[in-house]
This record gives structure tokens, sequence and C-alpha cells, in this order.
């Protein structure tokens, strides 16, 4: 046997108006609709049996989100830019490079140098 369509999982409305109707205490089997004065019969509403479901991406847990975070990051890593700039340690005449805001928002980026040849890294403040 189906719920009536008025209602909605624990929730009960008012078939005439829409109203959310309040199921508090009372031996009256009668409901009386603040908003319409639209009375009608309790039988059957409080044995109505609510079941739901969810699944793992309903709620996303903090360690997914970061997870989600690293992913990205190591994506970006992939995809740096390549500037002509000699590294200082072998001579190469190509780097890698990315830049960050690690500073407060009214300083520069810090450049981070990347040698492709020999792995040599530095960084620059702007």
């Amino acid at each position: 046997m189906s719920a009536p369509s008025n209602i909605i999982g624990s929730l009960t409305f008012c078939p005439e108006c829409g109203n959310l109707l309040d199921m508090a205490g009372g031996d009256d089997d009668i409901l009386l609709c603040n908003q319409c004065s639209c009375a009608f019969r309790t039988a059957g509403i409080e044995t109505t049996e609510v079941i739901t479901a969810s699944s793992d991406r309903s709620f996303q847990s903090s360690l997914k989100a970061k997870r989600h975070l690293v992913q990205q990051s190591k994506e970006a890593q992939q995809a740096r830019a390549i500037i002509k700039e000699k590294c200082p340690s072998c001579g190469h005449p190509e780097m890698e490079y990315h830049t960050m805001q690690l500073r407060s928002a009214d300083e520069g980026q810090t450049v981070f140098y990347n040698c492709k040849k020999c792995g040599y890294k530095y960084s620059v403040n702007n």
C-alpha cells in the first residue's frame, strides 16, 4: 500500500492548500489544517513506514576532498611551463617553472624553477 500523495517522507501536508501539518500529540483522529481549516482523518498516517537510502557520494568526507586536491596538484605539476632560463647547476638552457602565492596578497608571487635535466630546484620571490 502506498502513502497518500500529501505525505512526503515523514512530512504531512494539507491536501487542499499544501500547508505543512503539525502531527503533534492529541488523541483526536481528525487533523485540522491551521491555514485553510481542512479536516481529514489521521488513520494510517502514523503507521506509514519511511525508508531512506543514501550512497557514499551523498556525504563527501574530508579525506576524499583532500585526495581530490592531491590528484589535481599532480596533474598541475605535469603541465608546468618551460622558460629559457639557464640552469645554475648544469647549464641546461631551459627550465620548468610554476608560481605560488605564499606571502600576503599585496606581495608578489614566489617563482619555483626546476631543471628537467639535472633536477636542480630553486625559487625567487617577486
